[in-house]
């Protein structure tokens, strides 16, 4: 889990022997690793009883209304009763302190549980428009006035979960997942009432599954969305928000800051960014006082407060980087780690 470069030092060291000095150590200003006494699993217990509740109820009255659009409806509270199973889960998880191998301790629990939640969607969504279109071409009589009343009352039970959920903290991935789930829920309840109106008053039944197919790019569209963010953290990608060579081109701006190399941006577990990097800088410049400026900058502008820094005097990176194009037997990296960033003209 962690994106942290071989050049990384553990902790602090000073040394100023000759008036040479390295500063390789944490930049933890403002560490927040625990989970937010906000994240309040009561609210989100109370949303599941509400959805589980509801749901059983729907399927059977689905059954007897022979509706898809109600199953559907159902099919897509499920996802919604286990987003919330699985956010209370990975609240629990992530709130374990970091031990052994586990440094982070299980954070990402979170986010795998999100990743879980947006591949379920997809599936059932993938079922759903099967059976949707089966039902097109041959639609079965549909008892409107269940479909309705079921409809009005999945509404308001939608709106009371989704006020539980808001009242969570929804920086967590999992969390902000299963109140966008319950949103589109609240929506497609809204196409399956003016469906069943539509079949109650019409006779049209194919509304039905067209109602049915709404919900399908509902569920594709949140499903999608889920997979999409927790695949980036867990493939260690910068947050969407920040460009990891804006970043780096900024922090070579910075003077005494001569280089910037191994720098690394990852998100640890949602709304934890991290940044790794190697600074270089001019043989009078303070390393420490580089540092806390670097830190504060990062913090300020980019949001990110988990830093680990490695600052260096010029001349002593010489020592062991080597110049451009010049192999040493001792060099800092072996292979690249993305791009260097210069004083002057960068090199990307």
């Amino acid at each position: 889990m962690s994106g942290h470069d071989h050049g990384t030092a553990i902790d602090e060291s000073h040394d100023h022997a000759g008036g040479r000095g390295h500063d390789k150590g944490h930049g933890h200003a403002g560490h927040s690793h625990g989970v937010s006494a906000d994240a309040d699993r009561r609210w989100l217990a109370i949303a599941l009883g509400l959805i589980g509740t509801f749901m059983a109820v729907e399927v059977v009255i689905g059954v007897v209304a022979n509706s898809l659009a109600l199953i559907s409806d159902a099919a897509h509270m499920l996802t919604d009763a286990v987003s919330i199973v699985l956010a209370l889960i990975g609240m629990r998880l992530a709130a374990r302190p970091a031990r052994g191998g586990f440094t982070y301790g299980l954070k990402r629990a979170e986010i795998l549980s999100a990743q879980a939640n947006g591949l379920t969607l997809l599936l059932l969504a993938v079922w759903l428009a099967y059976e949707a279109v089966r039902r097109l071409a041959d639609p079965p009589p549909v008892e409107g006035g269940l479909v309705v009343v079921t409809a009005l009352a999945g509404i308001l039970v939608n709106i009371a979960a989704a006020w539980c959920i808001s009242r969570a903290n929804r920086s967590s991935l999992a969390v902000e997942g299963a109140y966008q789930h319950i949103l589109n829920d609240l929506f497609a309840f809204i196409g399956t009432a003016v469906a069943g109106l539509i079949v109650l008053t019409t006779g049209f039944r194919q509304a039905d599954a067209i109602a049915t197919l709404v919900v399908v790019v509902l569920m594709v569209k949140a499903g999608y969305g889920l997979v999409r963010e927790s695949g980036r953290i867990l493939l260690e990608a910068a947050p969407a928000h920040v460009d990891p060579d804006a970043v780096g081109d900024r922090l070579v701006g910075q003077p005494p800051v001569t280089e910037v190399h191994d720098l690394h941006i990852w998100t640890i577990t949602s709304g934890q960014a991290a940044l790794s990097a190697h600074v270089l800088v001019e043989p009078a410049g303070d390393c420490h006082a580089v540092r806390r400026d670097l830190e504060r900058l990062l913090a300020e502008e980019y949001g990110i407060t988990h830093t680990t820094l490695q600052v260096d005097h010029v001349q002593d990176a010489l020592l062991t980087v080597g110049r451009a194009g010049q192999e040493t037997p001792d060099a800092h990296c072996a292979e690249a780690h993305g791009p260097v960033h210069r004083e002057g003209p960068h090199d990307h």
